[in-house]
């Protein structure tokens, strides 16, 4: 299937009056929002409102819902662990381009019983005067979704062409939505761990497998995102690394021991974790954002090999800035390699600098005082595969646009 990069001219969200660089630094806010709340989570686990983030990720995919079958758009979310959509009739809908799923239209929608085990499993439901099932969802941000957990046939694209349908998949028909600011997504699809999340029901179809392999920059290819035997990381220059879950929480979590610059290691150790599962692996954040302490010593080590003349970003959000063209890039910033446990993942100019301005590059990572996270740029130009039977991520090398 197709991720859509919310800043392509292909987005619902592409506002063609902004600059290239506009973006940027909208992207690295939003960045920056997404992973204070993912960081929120990972230290306050039992805040109800920190158990989801919010609506701030950066891809969207496109699928159908409904028996006649409906094109919607999604935020793909790996720290969400719900498929939900705006529904008609709708008591409070935020604005949307597309339109909006009518589900006393579909042959195939039924909402779901209260006293269904599929019910009791989703976190935050609750019965109505009818003795449906009413789930509620609330964001990070203060957004929010209401409605009827229900079942209805989801139409997915396949490798083979055509549509692949999936009956009786357990969606949120929200009722009532508010999103922190306007959006003209239908929803959230969520990829992350949790009885209902998409990759959760495709389990019996895909055995808990889903990778995707995210393209550069704001490049008009899309991202691809696969599930099943598609997704399937192997080959030369595969790398695999565990994959932990902690305290209930939906999102992904990996080893991250140290990274290296050269010859100098910079090791990263998290005593509140014991060392094991330190890092959030996330697709909706662009930013690697690291603690501190990890940080400083890595921006040190980087601005000691880089010879450029530094200036400051004009968005005042990044540290480290240089003067350069694009096309120098590569040749003037040095690989800097993560080492996972079991996993050393290389990364290039394109994972660790992002341009800002029309000669200013800066390094794209961020300090924080909580948690971790191993952002979306860091992750262009890899095939990156879960296997949730197997709780592994692999890496690998790829040209993502030729996927």
């Amino acid at each position: 299937m197709e991720m859509i990069h919310r800043d392509s001219s292909r987005s619902p969200f592409f506002r063609p009056t902004e600059t290239r660089f506009q973006r940027v630094a909208n992207a690295m806010r939003r960045s920056i929002n997404r992973a204070n709340h993912l960081n929120q989570s990972f230290v306050f686990p039992n805040s109800p409102k920190t158990t989801v983030i919010s609506a701030l990720g950066e891809y969207l995919m496109s699928y159908s819902v409904g028996t006649p079958s409906l094109q919607v758009f999604g935020i793909v979310d790996t720290g969400s662990d719900i498929i939900w959509l705006q529904c008609q009739p709708c008591k409070k809908c935020y604005k949307q381009i597309t339109p909006i799923f009518d589900s006393s239209k579909s042959k195939t929608y039924k909402t779901l019983p209260c006293p269904s085990n599929t019910c009791q499993s989703v976190q935050g439901t609750s019965c109505s005067s009818r003795k449906n099932c009413l789930y509620s969802i609330d964001y990070a941000d203060g957004s929010h979704s209401q409605g009827d957990l229900s079942v209805e046939t989801l139409t997915l694209g396949s490798t083979s062409g055509s549509p692949v349908q999936f009956p009786g998949t357990v969606i949120g028909c929200g009722r009532d939505n508010a999103i922190g600011f306007e959006e003209k997504n239908s929803g959230i699809v969520g990829l992350g761990r949790g009885p209902v999340s998409l990759i959760t029901q495709l389990s019996p179809s895909t055995g808990g497998k889903f990778s995707y392999c995210l393209v550069p920059g704001l490049s008009t290819a899309s991202s691809k995102l696969n599930f099943g035997n598609a997704a399937v990381v192997s080959g030369r220059g595969t790398v695999s690394t565990p994959l932990f879950s902690k305290n209930g929480l939906v999102f992904y979590f990996l080893t991250l021991e140290a990274f290296s610059v050269g010859r100098n290691r910079i090791e990263f150790g998290s005593p509140r974790s014991g060392g094991k599962g330190n890092i959030i692996i996330d697709s909706g954040t662009t930013l690697t954002v690291l603690p501190n302490g990890v940080y400083s010593k890595l921006e040190s080590a980087v601005a000691k090999t880089v010879k450029l003349k530094r200036v400051r970003d004009p968005n005042q959000v990044l540290g480290l800035c240089y003067k350069v063209t694009p096309d120098k890039l590569d040749a003037s910033v040095p690989v800097i390699t993560a080492h996972f446990s079991g996993a050393d993942v290389t990364l290039n100019a394109i994972n660790t600098f992002v341009q800002v301005a029309d000669d200013v590059v800066c390094f794209a990572f961020q300090p924080t005082e909580t948690g971790a996270v191993f952002g979306n740029l860091a992750q262009q130009n890899l095939l990156v595969g879960y296997d949730l039977q197997k709780n592994t991520v692999s890496f690998k090398h790829t040209d993502c646009t030729k996927q």
